[in-house]
């Protein structure tokens, strides 16, 4: 019986480089970003390296694809000019084109789970949500299970939508800002039922730069690892896909690799959200309260909050898992966005 379990996920915001290479041309004067611009090269796209470097691990993930509607369909008059909504749709793709729907078919082949990473409209928006999840499903050929939505935005309904539209799980419920268990060690069913959420251990972006300072990252990582075997947790993760290109994002990948590493290494279950809720949850009981004793075939009863570094200790409101449209759309660093 595993001790604990890492669950792996990356949220498929901009496979491409697309302003950002000119931005910091300009203000970081270069050669490497203008390169990128001349030359047209994917430096955001490495799915191939991530799956090459998981296979090489022995383990699977979940990918989250974001299909985010133009402007031109969902924006009012207003919203034209805001700065923030250009910013949002610039680096948008389209799922039905060629090379995005041959990798969402290679990995869905090869093992990896494929989900829904739910629009920046989508959280208070079941049209948009059922329109979003048709569409991959229809790539795919298939259902999927569940997702998250894009920059961690919640309304009071988005689990409802989930749960009526089919879904099994979101891994919404967390903080690009903060780091730790403080969403509790288990996943948890809202309506007692076999629909869950997944808490959000770990983005990257929230973690000491490796880049500046490995050790201290990995520090962090090691404490987590610490609290999740302690606890028989069941701890997320989440990389997104462009901060594996060493270059502009340094440190990173080598961090997730001893991430992974060390969790196989204290004999963890690693592998996919989708993966954990088909092998544990699926047909199981779960409650919603904290007090049941779900999972007992794996071994993972539910427990009480943990810890959480950086950052605000929740609010009362963030307690009972509402976060402001504030807090759920900002946390960006130097580092990127954390979404």
């Amino acid at each position: 019986m595993s001790k604990f379990a890492l669950c792996l996920t990356h949220d498929v915001d901009r496979p491409y480089k697309t302003y950002q290479g000119l931005y910091y041309a300009v203000t970081d004067q270069s050669r490497y970003h203008l390169q990128t611009v001349l030359s047209r090269e994917n430096p955001y796209w490495q799915f191939e390296e991530i799956m090459a470097l998981e296979r090489d691990l022995g383990v699977r993930s979940s990918f989250y694809f974001l299909n985010e509607p133009s402007l031109l369909e969902t924006g009012s008059v207003s919203d034209f000019f805001d700065l923030k909504n250009w910013l949002e749709h610039a680096g948008r793709y389209d799922i039905t084109a060629e090379s995005i729907t041959d990798v969402i078919r290679r990995l869905d082949a090869e093992g990896w789970e494929v989900g829904m990473h739910g629009s920046f409209r989508s959280c208070d928006d079941i049209d948009r949500l059922r329109t979003e999840k048709e569409e991959l499903e229809a790539v795919l050929g298939h259902e999927i299970l569940g997702g998250r939505q894009h920059h961690l935005r919640r309304a009071g309904q988005t689990w409802q939508y989930h749960r009526d539209l089919g879904l099994k799980y979101d891994a919404s419920l967390g903080m690009s800002t903060e780091f730790g268990f403080q969403y509790g060690y288990q996943p948890f069913s809202p309506f007692d039922d076999d629909f869950v959420v997944f808490p959000l251990t770990l983005m990257e972006v929230a973690l000491p730069d490796p880049g500046v300072d490995f050790e201290t990252a990995w520090d962090e990582c090691e404490r987590l690892l610490d609290e999740a075997e302690d606890n028989r947790a069941v701890m997320t993760a989440l990389w997104h896909p462009r901060y594996f290109n060493e270059d502009e994002f340094p440190g990173y990948r080598q961090l997730y690799i001893k991430l992974v590493e060390s969790a196989l290494d204290r004999g963890a279950w690693v592998g996919s959200l989708g993966e954990y809720y088909q092998t544990f949850l699926e047909e199981k009981s779960v409650t919603g309260d904290g007090s049941g004793d779900q999972n007992r075939e794996s071994g993972y009863p539910m427990t009480e909050q943990g810890s959480v570094s950086r950052g605000r200790q929740s609010s009362p409101a963030q307690s009972n898992h509402e976060l402001t449209d504030e807090q759920a759309v900002h946390g960006m660093s130097e580092r990127g966005e954390g979404d």
